[in-house]
């Protein structure tokens, strides 16, 4: 190109028009790639790969490149390579920079020719409070904060929030409506994520559900309710995190759909999609993982109080007899193995080794710890300034925090 072409110009104040030296090349890692691969596809100078792909390799795992990742390649027009940007995760950007000194001669023989690091992905931070409702149009969590403008990420830490609480498998009602105050991130005026859920209030069938969060001092963060109750409790509400529908409950006497004949149903069946994960509604030890005639892939898992839970149906188990798991840790995913119609997770209880209802013996659960007396005050502190930030006329307004 000519210093003429106007694609090949570049403007400098209102009197000055220089030739373009450089391309700048923007996408996404593609599946089944390397990072000298794309390099070579973008044929850079001959001399440059290698040098290039070592100081990558000096700061992350070349290895894990990651397909669909978005990129920007900053090549001098005889191919030579200025800058090269790999955003790693939301928040790490890889910076590979050409030394400037190189270009000047100094050090040349010496030096590295580039310089990789990985930085911080600037970012803008505020607290705001959002705000839906569950209706007709918006059957579920999810779907009401789509529609409000937000991420589903929302939606699962919501879920998070309440898991004690709220099934959201099958408790959530026509006329829920919900508030939520929450640091929010934006990336050049893009939501580019969240950060933690500080207070929430559920209206859920009638009754109103609150959730603070707050960090006593040198413990962990937890939720509390408005009276500085644990919003944990032993069992979570669900081994899902939320799907719209409970296909089959606890019975005594249910018509088999495979079997064709009336015998007890012993839990609860959850309509989900084949691969939704499942989680441990409380902590304990694995006592099986494996195949079963009729549930397919199943695990068992003992608990403390004398419970057994059983999550029959899996297409994937997650963990192995006799290890340790936590309270909503993953044991395997949904699927439809064994003697199932379609994708479906049957969740069973037992306490003292006789089979219960889940969802009656979930509601009895007692409520998790209170907040330390000697925080009470800053606790109640935290609750009245976000309750109030939360209370504003205005949903998904910013406020400081």
């Amino acid at each position: 190109m000519s210093a003429a072409d106007p694609a090949a110009t570049v403007r400098v104040g209102s009197d000055r028009v220089l030739p373009k030296d450089s391309d700048l090349i923007a996408g996404v890692i593609p599946a089944r790639t390397t990072i000298a691969d794309l390099f070579d596809a973008h044929m850079i100078a001959p001399g440059e790969g290698v040098p290039l792909v070592s100081s990558i390799a000096a700061a992350m795992d070349v290895r894990r490149l990651r397909a669909g990742q978005p990129y920007v390649l900053d090549r001098l027009l005889d191919g030579r390579v200025r800058r090269f940007e790999y955003e790693l995760d939301n928040d790490r950007m890889l910076v590979v920079s050409r030394r400037s000194s190189l270009d000047s001669g100094a050090g040349a023989d010496t030096a590295p020719r580039f310089l990789a690091t990985i930085e911080r992905i600037p970012k803008l931070t505020a607290v705001v409070a959002v705000e839906g409702e569950i209706n007709r149009d918006t059957n579920s969590l999810a779907e009401s904060l789509d529609k409000a403008g937000e991420r589903i990420d929302l939606a699962l830490g919501m879920a998070d929030v309440f898991s004690g609480e709220i099934d959201f498998n099958s408790d959530l009602q026509p006329g829920d409506r919900f508030r939520v105050l929450v640091e929010r991130h934006t990336r050049e005026g893009k939501l580019s994520g969240y950060g933690p859920i500080l207070a929430a209030e559920f209206v859920n069938d009638g009754r109103t559900l609150k959730a603070i969060r707050f960090t006593p001092e040198g413990g962990s963060p937890g939720y509390y309710d408005e009276n500085g109750r644990s919003l944990k409790r032993f069992f979570l509400k669900s081994p899902l995190k939320f799907e719209p529908r409970i296909t089959s409950r606890f019975s005594s006497s249910r018509r088999h759909p495979i079997l064709g004949y009336a015998r007890a149903h012993n839990g609860v069946d959850y309509h989900a999609p084949t691969g939704a994960p499942v989680g441990s509604v409380a902590p304990g030890v694995v006592t099986m993982a494996g195949w079963t005639a009729g549930g397919g892939r199943t695990v068992k898992v003992r608990h403390p109080n004398s419970y057994e839970t059983e999550y029959l149906h899996l297409s994937s188990i997650a963990v192995r007899a006799g290890q340790r798991i936590g309270q909503g840790d993953l044991v395997g995913r949904v699927g439809q193995t064994g003697l199932a119609t379609g994708p479906h997770l049957h969740y069973g209880l037992k306490k003292n080794a006789r089979y219960v209802n889940p969802i009656l013996e979930h509601r009895n659960m007692p409520p998790g710890e209170p907040v330390p007396a000697t925080f009470v005050s800053v606790f109640l502190s935290d609750r009245d300034r976000y309750f109030q930030l939360l209370s504003a006329p205005t949903a998904r307004r910013a406020a400081d925090e």
